[in-house]
C-alpha cells in the first residue's frame, strides 16, 4: 500500500512523540521510509524544523496518516480480492466438499496410497521401502 502513496504527502508519528510531515520518496518491506520536503515537529509542537530529506527506520514508526483517497482505494481492492476468492471457492465447491490435506494428493510422498507414475510412492531412492508399504 505504501508504494501507491509515493510522491504524496504523509504524516508519520514516531514512538518518541515526534511527528514528521513530508512527501514519500521511497519505502521498503520493513517500512523504512525516505521523505523529502520535510517538516519535523519536536516537543509536542513547540519546535519545528524543515529538512530537505529524512530517513525513518520502520521500527521507530508509531503510525502513518495516509491520504483518504489511498485508504478508499485500498478498501476497494480488499473487497474485490475477497469477492474473487469467494467466486473461486464456489467454483471449486467451497471448503465443505474438500477433505483435509487434499492438496497433498498427487505429490507421491511417504503416505500410503500416494503413488507416482511408475506405480510406486515417494522418490526413486525409497522404492523398496514404498513397495513394501503398497
Amino acid at each position: 500500500m505504501l508504494t501507491s502513496v509515493k510522491s504524496q504527502e504523509i504524516l508519520v508519528e514516531l514512538k518518541n512523540g515526534e511527528s514528521v510531515y513530508g512527501k514519500l520518496t521511497d519505502c521498503d518491506s520493513w517500512m523504512n521510509l525516505t521523505l523529502s520536503d520535510v517538516v519535523v515537529n519536536y516537543n509536542k509542537g513547540e519546535k519545528f524544523n524543515k529538512l530537505n530529506e529524512i530517513y525513518i527506520r520502520g521500527s521507530h514508526i508509531k503510525f502513518l496518516r495516509l491520504p483518504d483517497l489511498v485508504m478508499d482505494h485500498a478498501k476497494e481492492q480488499t473487497l474485490l480480492s475477497q469477492e474473487q476468492r469467494n467466486r473461486n471457492q464456489k467454483r471449486k465447491g467451497g471448503f465443505q466438499n474438500r477433505r483435509f490435506n487434499d492438496h497433498r494428493e498427487g505429490r507421491g510422498g511417504h503416505h500410503r496410497g500416494g503413488h507416482n507414475r511408475d506405480g510406486h510412492g515417494g522418490q526413486g531412492q525409497n522404492r523398496r521401502y514404498n513397495q513394501a508399504l503398497a
